[in-house]
């Protein structure tokens, strides 16, 4: 598998399905492992990053699991590359911003990721579509047990596993949902909502996750705290508040429907028309009208547009994803117009 094979791809995550999926766009489960007497990346020489890289290339190559999954050097890809696999999920900014000794696994589904020599040896990645953060959990233990059968990750007996970021120490898991909240942010609650996930110790970020703003309605949801709990208390843990605050949406679309419907429809519909018949659009705009698109759709008010489509498309307007399928560099004006003309396409436009 190479990297261009995941352009046209559909990545496991944004399929449309698992509980919840209206609401509920993917669940992650990250788990962090360093290896034992071996500096932290951000302390690491050159040749101590190598050589990690080198062991956690070695340890893969003798598990079944990871037999058909595409392993990357991030010093080798060019700009457009890491980009594309930042819109994906896959990898971090930061891991982006720091190629040099650093490595890259995914799956050929896109489950899985995993980031070599980020802030920690290994950063563990599990993505899964809708609510599902227990079979998410399953993936990824089967992968640290494997991977702990030939590596020999730091481990206190006091502590838990050993991180560069003394808060992810203990389990070192941190587990995510991604969410589409466009009715508590139209009904002007979503502050308050977030306002109680920040007092219960979960972090709420944008649809990059950390150091990101909101964007199209959509907030990730993890926890900050995995000292001193299980993974099973984790998972728990988040899928309570998840259930909380689904439910909160659930209302409030429903006071949409019954208080405000004929302005609700107006705004699908609008968003629906200029996706459909504009020819020049930015990135922004682009993600603000396709969160109103999968309200309607969600609400059977759009009936002809399916979910796992418009999922898609919430990637392939990305910046990268557009050079890629192009197949070159584009400027800013040249993305906007081949933006627009992919969602014509997709969606049946003039």
């Amino acid at each position: 598998m190479q990297i261009n094979d995941l352009v046209n791809h559909t990545g496991e995550w944004f399929r449309g399905k698992g509980e919840h999926p209206e609401i509920v766009m993917s669940s992650r489960i990250r788990l962090a492992r360093n290896l034992a007497l071996r500096p932290f990346p951000s302390r690491a020489a050159k040749k101590d990053l190598d050589a990690i890289l080198d062991a956690v290339k070695s340890a893969v190559d003798q598990i079944p699991y990871f037999k058909d999954t595409l392993f990357l050097k991030i010093n080798e890809l060019d700009n457009i590359d890491k980009q594309f696999l930042i819109e994906r999920h896959l990898m971090s900014h930061d891991h982006a911003e720091n190629p040099e000794g650093r490595g890259l696994i995914v799956s050929p589904e896109e489950i899985l990721s995993v980031m070599i020599n980020e802030e920690d040896h290994l950063r563990i990645q599990v993505m899964q579509s809708g609510l599902n953060l227990d079979e998410t959990w399953k993936v990824a233990n089967m992968i640290d047990d494997e991977l702990s059968k030939l590596l020999d990750f730091a481990y206190s007996m006091q502590w838990g596993y050993l991180t560069a970021c003394p808060t992810n120490t203990g389990t070192a898991m941190r587990g995510s949902v991604m969410l589409h909240l466009p009715a508590l942010v139209m009904t002007k609650q979503i502050n308050k909502v977030l306002t109680a996930v920040s007092k219960l110790n979960f972090a709420a970020r944008g649809f990059y996750g950390e150091g990101t703003q909101a964007a199209g309605n959509f907030y990730q949801i993890s926890n900050q705290v995995s000292l001193g709990h299980s993974e099973l208390d984790v998972i728990q843990n988040i899928k309570g508040l998840i259930m909380q605050i689904i439910e909160q949406e659930e209302q409030a679309r429903q006071a949409l429907l019954v208080q405000n419907k004929l302005m609700l429809e107006d705004k699908i519909f609008r968003s629906y028309g200029l996706l459909k018949n504009a020819h020049v659009m930015s990135s922004q705009e682009t993600i603000e009208l396709l969160s109103m698109l999968r309200l309607g759709i969600d609400l059977k008010v759009v009936p002809d547009v399916d979910i796992k489509a418009l999922n898609e498309l919430l990637i392939m307007i990305q910046p990268a994803h557009l050079q890629k399928i192009e197949g070159k560099k584009l400027s800013a004006a040249e993305r906007d117009k081949k933006r627009a003309a992919l969602i014509r396409e997709k969606l049946g436009g003039s």
